[in-house]
Formats: C-alpha cells, sequence, structure tokens
C-alpha cells in the first residue's frame, strides 16, 4: 500500500499547485482599466493573501514595465489595501496593503474590526477612483458587519454548521444579518467602480453565494431565508426574523465581476496528476454535496463494485457534517474513514482533501485510508462507526498516519475525493 500513499501525497500536491491564485488573477487583470483617480485592494477569503500578493505583483511588474517605456517612476498602482484572511493565512508583507487575521468558519471580532477597516477606506471614493474586490471562499466568516451582535451571529452560524445546512442555505441567512453582503458592500462603494475577482468555492459557480456575494446583486429572497430557518429550527430573536425578511440589493451596474477559478480546475488538476501517475481518471461529478460519510460510503462501494483496475475515481464538490458528537474532525477526513470498511482488504485506496488545506477545525487538509486501514485501527482499539458518530475522524486517522497535512495552501476551490485502484 506504500505507493498508493506515494501516489496520494503526489496527487494533492499537484492539484492544489495548479490551482493556486495567481496564475488566474494575473488572467483576470489583463482586462482590468486602472482607473483615473485612486485604486484601492480589498481582499477577502482563505486565499485572500495569495491573491492580493498576485495582483500586487502583477502591476508592479507593469510599473517597471511603464518606468522602461516613460523613463520616468511610475505612480504606485495600489493607493491603499486590506487583506482580511483567516489566522495563520499571511505569508508575508505585502506593499502598501493591510494584511489582517480573523476567525473562520465562525466570525470573531477581529473580522468585524477588518471589514469595518475595509469599509472606511473605500466610503468616500468618486467616480473616478475604483475597487479592485479580490473574493475567496471563507469570505462569508472573515468579511462580516453584522447587523445584529456579535455573539448572536456567532450563535446562528454554529447552528447552521452544526445543522449541516448546505453553504447556500448557510449563506443566504448570513448576507441578510449584515451590512456588507448580499451587494451591501459593492453599494457602499458607489460611486466608485467595483472590478471583483472571485475564486469560486460554491458548486456551480454563484457569484451571488460565495462569500455570501458582497458585491454582487442578490437573487436569493427573504422568504427563501425564513424557509431555511424553519427547515432547520434556528432559534433567533424577534429582530433577526424581521432582517430575514428584508431584500437586497438587485442591481449593481457599477460592478464588474469575474470567476476565476473553481472546483472544475481542481478536478481537472487531480484527473491529470493521476494520469501521469498511471491511472485512468474518471471525474463522477464536480457538484458533490451530501453528508460527508454518505459520500465517503458511496464512494467505497463503487470501488467494491469496480472490475476494472488502474482506474482513479474522482468526486469534486463540497459535503455537510452534522455535528452530533464531541470529537474533532473535518469533512474530507470523515469521507476517508467512512470509506475504510468498505474497502478492506482489497488494493485501493481513498482520499480526501480541502484546497485550502485546512479541514473543518483541524491542522489537516483531509484524510487518507487504504485497504489495510482496517486492520490497522482494529490494532489499536478503534471501532470506526463510533468515531463517526462522536464525529472524531481527526484522531482516529491520526492514530493510523492517515491524515492529509499540507499547511495553509493560498487557494481555496472546495474538495476533491479520490479512490485509486
Amino acid at each position: 500500500m506504500k505507493s498508493f500513499r506515494d501516489d496520494a501525497n503526489v496527487i494533492v500536491g499537484e492539484s492544489i499547485r495548479a490551482v493556486l491564485p495567481d496564475a488566474a488573477v494575473r488572467r483576470a487583470l489583463e482586462d482590468f482599466d486602472r482607473p483615473e483617480g485612486r485604486l484601492i485592494l480589498i481582499a477577502a477569503g482563505k486565499a485572500a493573501w495569495q491573491m492580493a500578493k498576485a495582483a500586487v505583483e502583477y502591476f508592479e511588474s507593469s510599473e517597471e514595465r511603464a518606468d522602461d517605456a516613460d523613463g520616468l517612476k511610475a505612480r504606485p498602482v495600489i493607493d491603499d489595501g486590506i487583506v482580511i484572511t483567516k489566522y495563520g493565512h499571511v505569508k508575508g508583507v505585502i506593499p502598501r496593503v493591510r494584511c489582517l487575521e480573523a476567525g473562520h468558519p465562525v466570525p470573531d471580532e477581529n473580522g468585524f474590526a477588518a471589514t469595518a477597516a475595509a469599509v472606511e477606506v473605500v466610503r468616500d471614493l468618486t467616480e473616478k477612483d475604483a475597487v479592485l474586490y479580490l473574493l475567496s471562499g471563507g469570505g462569508s466568516a472573515l468579511f462580516e458587519m453584522p447587523l445584529i451582535p456579535g455573539a448572536q451571529l456567532q450563535d446562528i452560524t454554529e447552528q447552521l454548521l452544526a445543522a449541516g445546512a448546505d453553504i447556500v442555505e448557510i449563506n443566504t441567512i448570513r448576507k441578510r444579518l449584515s451590512a456588507v453582503k448580499g451587494g451591501s458592500f459593492g453599494r457602499i462603494c458607489s460611486p466608485a467602480q467595483v472590478y471583483s475577482i472571485i475564486l469560486s468555492d460554491v458548486p456551480g459557480d454563484r457569484v451571488d453565494m460565495i462569500a455570501s456575494g458582497p458585491a454582487v446583486p442578490d437573487t436569493s429572497t427573504g422568504e427563501e431565508a425564513l424557509a431555511i430557518a424553519d427547515k432547520y429550527g434556528l432559534t433567533f430573536s424577534p429582530e433577526v426574523r424581521e432582517l430575514l425578511k428584508k431584500e437586497k440589493p438587485r442591481q449593481l451596474d457599477h460592478v464588474k465581476t469575474v470567476v476565476t477559478g473553481s472546483v472544475r480546475e481542481l478536478c481537472l488538476a487531480a484527473a491529470e496528476s493521476c494520469r501521469k501517475r498511471g491511472y485512468e481518471p474518471v471525474i463522477l461529478t464536480e457538484a458533490l454535496c451530501c453528508e460527508a460519510a454518505q459520500a465517503g460510503r458511496e464512494l467505497g462501494s463503487l470501488v467494491q463494485q469496480s472490475l476494472a483496475k488502474g482506474i482513479a475515481l474522482i468526486e469534486g464538490g463540497e459535503t455537510v457534517v452534522h455535528v452530533r458528537g464531541q470529537g474533532l474532525g473535518g469533512r474530507n477526513q470523515e469521507i476517508a474513514l467512512a470509506a475504510a470498511p468498505l474497502i478492506d482488504g482489497l488494493d485501493a485506496a481513498v482520499f480526501s482533501f480541502g484546497s485550502d488545506g485546512t479541514d473543518g477545525p483541524t491542522d489537516a487538509a483531509g484524510g487518507y485510508v487504504d485497504g489495510n486501514t482496517m486492520t490497522l485501527l482494529k490494532d489499536r482499539g478503534i471501532d470506526v462507526d463510533a468515531v463517526l458518530a462522536d464525529n472524531d475522524a481527526y484522531h482516529a486517522l491520526q492514530a493510523v498516519d492517515g491524515l492529509i497535512v499540507t499547511g495553509p495552501t493560498g487557494t481555496n476551490v472546495n474538495d476533491v475525493s479520490i479512490a485509486l485502484l
């Protein structure tokens, strides 16, 4: 099984490197026109630092070209900037940009303060100015100015996460409780032009749901938000219910949005890496959306039923976890662990990882199992069903060297699960 693990490590690394935002941001900026006035850079999300760094480096190279052409020192393109990203995701200084860290997946006071600072920077711009808004997954928690007390917002977010609500449902609720989501930040930037570059972590690339759509018109309704609240039995104040009824901006003519990265690219990169390792890749879906453990069992079942050898089954998307236990883990770790009993003794491996390098509230990107994993777990007295019931996949996988650890990657285009046969 060592060769499977070696292959998995290579596939994880190559897949992530292929979807780093640097090239994608540079491509998107080729259609960006420098404003006559000031240019403000605002970046939010788990890939915010990497996206901002790529943008500034692109502009710096443009400045150098202008210097060479004119013989004069060009004015710096970025006049001011703020990056808001998850703790541990700032990797260095970016010229003329303040890099701030905050809580994710549950928003915290540092995120509220950082977002308030971003709002102040863009509040008094003119029609001659522009805002370059770089957005990636995680922005819903990181880019936030709540219309309710922070503790209430945190409680509602935790209720939604624990109930297993999907990203679209969560964001339909959160955008109505925010002064910057659902197009509100775009409206604050007016009359300045806004050029928004988005790294998508939402299946189908619904731009109004990626980070709750701070700078795009909202397509959800208050009626839908109330239905979601009732579906999951959320508890909140009457004031929250009134906010959920309200509609967000439906039109933002001064905003241009470009999506420049998605789970499709991640799946294609994984497929190419698998092919180079000698497997024939089969992409089953790019929109996986179900319970994590269910996804793992179904992938394990496909391995059981397959008569083919030398293939790689690939599924991209984002599963959910209903938190019922007191353990530690994440959706990708649960996918892998749930597959372990079904591939026991088989010449196969299953692994799943998040492109951002963080799976749930852990330091792991995901999990890996193979045909030997169940033997190792039994030797250590670990019962898979009991572990999954307690949502403690992290410690079970840790005990059998089944964690995938990459550290923060600088990108965020959803998750991918792979079975190697």
